[in-house]
């Protein structure tokens, strides 16, 4: 088991102690261990009971702990847990932002067992009286329990996309000239999806059919598919697997049809006629299609029915964003702050992946919960970046940081730290409940800030754990506009955000995208892919692309605007 795995096992461990009433210093051990373990770079699976009792963190009882999960897969201790808890319990104890306190007393006095009983409980009033609650915790409660809900049975894009490729692979392997395409949301690239959905082109159906009732991990839903379709459960994480099988010489018009959205399928052409109507021909590849409609072919993640017309037009395909415009990421964190990572191996893994330069943006100071920097480690880290950079170059790193938004909308350095940065992304981490108004005014003020080079991750959101930050997203793009601010595609799986509805109104008031990954380990770099994937949807081209900039051109408008802010400034 990966260390993911393992970290996940003794979070639930320590939330269900907690629940329970556990002694507070056994769950405490449990927490430390977790805090200390998801900044190590050292794979769990590969350490003895002594080594792993050495790590910071980690003593000799969570120490025998993993190494029984690396012997059995599982824990004994959280197993009998589990055992005695109801599923709906250990469901509500994984949602983000309730807390084991929080369930156990709904579970002792209201007798909730399930998301759904918690979500009636909190509409029914039945909260507002229990001791830790009262009228605003009960409001959140409710939020939170409507917007798990609703998301239920979804998965990150990733995650899909992770699964999707091993899913490939062994059909590949079976199957060496398979033709088989990802379909509907799922090819269109939608950032949370319900479904591996695929088209699979064969002569032989029966043959298909019993290849996946037999392929290992997977469970048919014998109610659902039929003569030409399969349908059932990846049981790996529970989601669905939809597979359609046609002819050969359908192949194309089946994924015209079965990837775009029902706008999509709706547009029309200069003679009027839809792409539904095309569709009632067959044809084996798609190309054949568009070339009927007298269009190109549109890329899947544009078939959204929302921005493809642009391309029909005016603009091109091919200037649409790929991930080899892209010349160096921004938003990066090293062991500085809260990076699992030092920042020589970040440059160096950064440089491996053939970009010309890496932003460093560690956390600032009021981030005491992600070890932000204060004054004097700014300076340190600036001195190591000086080295690095003529170690490494032409590679460039470029001096930045995630200045916190305060709750007034100022940023937590002075000017005269602000200055010694090359770049600054501002991003709100804390006070997520402020109303619209409060919440949007904080935002403008950090966007006239001079110093403000790029607005982080603009709602805070996390996919399928937490909702945006409420922001008015027409009067946040208009003031970037006006102050030559950037916005960032923040390209964590669980974020993408800036959402991607808006990268169109943004690029007509002519502001420019940053898509960073906020990698806080080397791995983590390569999310710059799934920023991509969101920025396509939108029609993203290069030239609105700030990280498509080369090294050169990134040094001139950091160095212009710097200067610009120093004149303007007195500085």
């Amino acid at each position: 088991m990966d260390n993911k795995g393992i970290i996940e096992i003794l979070k639930l461990t320590a939330s269900l102690l907690e629940l329970y009433g556990e002694n507070p210093f056994k769950i405490r051990s449990y927490q430390t261990a977790v805090y200390n373990l998801e900044r190590t770079e050292q794979s769990l699976s590969q350490l003895d009971e002594n080594k792993l009792s050495q790590l910071s963190g980690v003593g000799k009882s969570i120490a025998s702990t993993i190494q029984e999960i690396n012997h059995t897969g599982e824990s004994s201790a959280l197993k009998n847990l589990v055992q005695q808890t109801p599923v709906g319990i250990l469901e509500l104890s994984k949602i983000k932002g309730l807390g084991s306190r929080k369930i156990k007393t709904v579970w002792d006095q209201l007798g909730v067992e399930t998301p759904e009983d918690l979500l009636s409980a909190a509409e029914q009033g039945a909260l507002a009286d229990l001791s830790g609650f009262g009228v605003k915790t009960q409001d959140k409660v409710l939020q939170i329990m409507k917007f798990h809900l609703s998301n239920k049975g979804l998965i990150h894009y990733k995650q899909a996309h992770l699964l999707g490729l091993s899913f490939e692979k062994q059909l590949m392997s079976q199957f060496p000239e398979v033709q088989i395409t990802r379909t509907g949301a799922y090819r269109r690239k939608s950032e949370v999806i319900s479904s591996l959905q695929y088209i699979w082109a064969t002569d032989n159906i029966e043959y298909a059919v019993d290849y996946l009732d037999n392929l290992e991990g997977l469970r048919k839903n014998l109610q659902l598919s039929g003569p030409l379709r399969w349908i059932g459960a990846n049981l790996s994480i529970n989601v669905l697997l939809d597979v359609r099988y046609c002819k050969y010489e359908e192949y194309g018009t089946k994924l015209v049809y079965y990837t775009g959205s029902n706008d999509h399928l709706l547009l029309t052409n200069d003679q009027g006629k839809s792409l539904k109507e095309v569709l009632v021909h067959a044809h084996n590849d798609e190309s054949a299609i568009y070339d009927v409609m007298g269009w190109p072919v549109i890329i899947p993640e544009l078939r959204e029915g929302r921005y493809e017309r642009d391309f029909l037009s005016d603009k091109k395909m091919d200037d649409i964003i790929v991930l080899d415009d892209i010349k160096g990421i921004l938003h990066n964190h090293s062991t500085y702050s809260d990076g699992k990572h030092s920042l020589g191996d970040m440059a160096r893994a950064c440089k491996e992946l053939s970009y010309g330069y890496l932003g460093i943006s560690d956390h600032s100071q009021t981030a005491v919960y992600a070890n932000g920097l204060d004054e004097d480690k700014v300076l340190e880290q600036h001195h190591e970046i000086d080295k690095l950079n003529q170690e490494l170059a032409p590679f460039r790193i470029f001096k930045g940081i995630e200045s916190d938004i305060l709750n007034d909308g100022s940023l937590d350095y002075p000017d005269s730290v602000l200055h010694t940065f090359d770049f600054v992304v501002a991003s709100v981490h804390s006070n997520l409940s402020m109303d619209l108004e409060k919440a949007t005014k904080r935002l403008l003020k950090a966007i006239q800030n001079p110093y403000t080079t790029i607005l982080g991750h603009p709602t805070s959101r996390l996919l399928l754990k937490r909702e945006g930050y409420p922001i008015d997203h027409k009067k946040i793009i208009d003031a970037c506009a006006q102050f030559k601010v950037v916005i960032e595609i923040n390209a964590h799986p669980w974020r993408l955000d800036l959402d991607w509805r808006w990268i169109h109104y943004a690029v007509e008031k002519g502001v420019k995208i940053s898509i960073n990954p906020d990698a806080h380990d080397k791995a983590g770099l390569e999310d710059v892919y799934y920023g991509i994937c969101v920025a396509r949807k939108a029609g993203l081209v290069k030239k609105m692309t700030f990280n498509a900039m080369s090294m050169q051109e990134m040094d001139h408008y950091l160095g212009s605007r710097k200067n610009k802010i120093a004149i303007t400034s007195g500085t």
